[in-house]
């Protein structure tokens, strides 16, 4: 696959994770407030999918050379952090 393409859709796929890990906050209060556990379930599992295509084409990246291992380090770290992706997308996954 172009490394462009790849880039792309990882930028396109952090960018899901980002809004369905903050999504996952928002379900939280509805398991726990109001006793509805189904849309933490559904937002947690999407979040999940994202999450796991997002760690796959990062490593795609890293493997066709397209970032160095610091750089997947960083763009892993930073999907662990509430706003992170967006953050990074901006200042990192641009420039990429």
């Amino acid at each position: 696959m172009n490394t462009d393409k790849l880039l792309q859709n990882f930028r396109f796929i952090a960018y899901w994770e980002g809004w369905s890990y903050l999504a996952i906050f928002v379900t939280m209060i509805f398991k726990y407030v109001f006793k509805m556990g189904t849309a933490n379930f559904i937002v947690g599992s999407v979040h999940g999918i994202l999450f796991i295509l997002y760690v796959i084409l990062l490593f795609l990246l890293l493997l066709n050379k397209r970032i160095n291992i610091t750089q997947a380090l960083i763009g892993f770290i930073v999907s662990l952090i509430p706003f992170g992706t967006f953050y990074a997308d901006k200042k990192w996954f641009s420039k990429w």
